[in-house]
């Protein structure tokens, strides 16, 4: 049932950016255009996921990675409240927090369940950390790709903006991060 659903949600992301892609193309809009190109290659993630591998996420990880990449993509670039100044950052802190889940999803699913004592909580704070810095090195990655080769303004505040996004990331992957690791010491403690 959870992979039926994540199709279908993710298919109605991808189809609503797709319609937006074509509808701002027709109008002249190009950078909108491309941005909502860039959601459909973004939506399309958990979709090729669920029918192309057995790994599956928690569906509260995939429908907040949906509603990220709305509120990022579309309320963000697209409607413009990345015009406010602090809604970048925001949502650097959220995707931190997603990314940071999704390694905890990633990490629960990938550990031989034996492992038990074995394991340690900073190992597992270290790669929920870590995951999370990645993806959002990954995102700014795809924000300089994009305003180098399409002439986009997605780093609008140049390297004070990077690093404001990645500290934002930093601060949101910390948390689950923290959590993670005490969950894990907890665990261990009463095995």
């Amino acid at each position: 049932m959870n992979r039926k659903l994540v199709i279908i949600l993710s298919s109605i992301y991808v189809l609503f950016m797709v319609i937006l892609s074509i509808y701002y193309y027709a109008n002249g809009e190009s950078f909108k255009s491309l941005v909502a190109i860039g959601g459909i290659v973004c939506g399309a993630v958990p979709l090729l996921l669920a029918l192309f591998t057995k790994l599956q996420f928690n569906l509260p990880i995939v429908i907040s990675y949906l509603i990220f990449l709305f509120g990022s993509q579309y309320l963000g670039s697209i409607v413009g409240l990345y015009g406010l100044g602090w809604w970048d950052t925001f949502m650097h802190v959220i995707s931190g927090i997603i990314l940071a889940f999704t390694a905890v999803a990633l990490y629960e699913r990938l550990v031989h369940r034996d492992a038990g004592q074995a394991i340690s909580p900073w190992f597992v704070f270290l790669f929920t950390l870590s995951f999370a810095l990645l993806g959002g090195v990954l995102w700014e990655i795809y924000e300089f790709s994009s305003d180098q080769l399409f002439g986009m303004t997605l780093q609008g505040g140049g390297n004070k903006d990077t690093m404001t996004d990645l500290i934002a990331d930093l601060v949101g992957g910390l948390i689950i991060a923290i959590w993670s690791g005490i969950r894990t010491k907890v665990k261990v403690n009463h095995q």
